[in-house]
């Protein structure tokens, strides 16, 4: 498998697999067109072929349709998009990048209690495997 760097449309597609398990050409055509994008089916079907191509998605046949499915987990996709994001924008430092969305007012507070218990139990763990 490649490093699964997605464009807007690739995600899109990866996301009806991920939401379904399997889905046809025609499926995820039907799927992401009902989300405001205008796309030919054969735009479709050669957008699944290339994630195929770079291992993302793989195929089987029910009949004479390919029947297609996500071979990568969605969040080992999020994992190394977010990772060249921060790479990218903050030098590869995660706390600059969690200080952006943190700063300006971006969470309410039920969102930053939320990333206050996270970093609790990301702590709490780390103390029981240091144990």
């Amino acid at each position: 498998m490649t490093d699964p760097q997605l464009s807007d449309l690739q995600l899109a597609l990866m996301r009806v697999l991920w939401d379904r398990e399997e889905a046809t050409a025609a499926e995820v055509h039907e799927q992401v067109c009902e989300h405001d994008r205008a796309l030919a089916p054969t735009t479709v079907a050669t957008l699944l072929q290339r994630l195929e191509k770079r291992g993302l998605v793989s195929h089987s046949l029910r009949g004479r349709t390919y029947v297609y499915r996500a071979e990568v987990p969605e969040h080992e996709v999020r994992r190394t998009m977010l990772a060249k994001l921060t790479q990218f924008f903050f030098a590869g430092d995660p706390a600059a990048l969690v200080s952006h969305l943190t700063g300006g007012g971006r969470l309410d507070a039920h969102e930053l209690e939320v990333v206050r218990g996270m970093i609790a139990a990301r702590r709490e763990s780390e103390d029981e495997g240091s144990s």
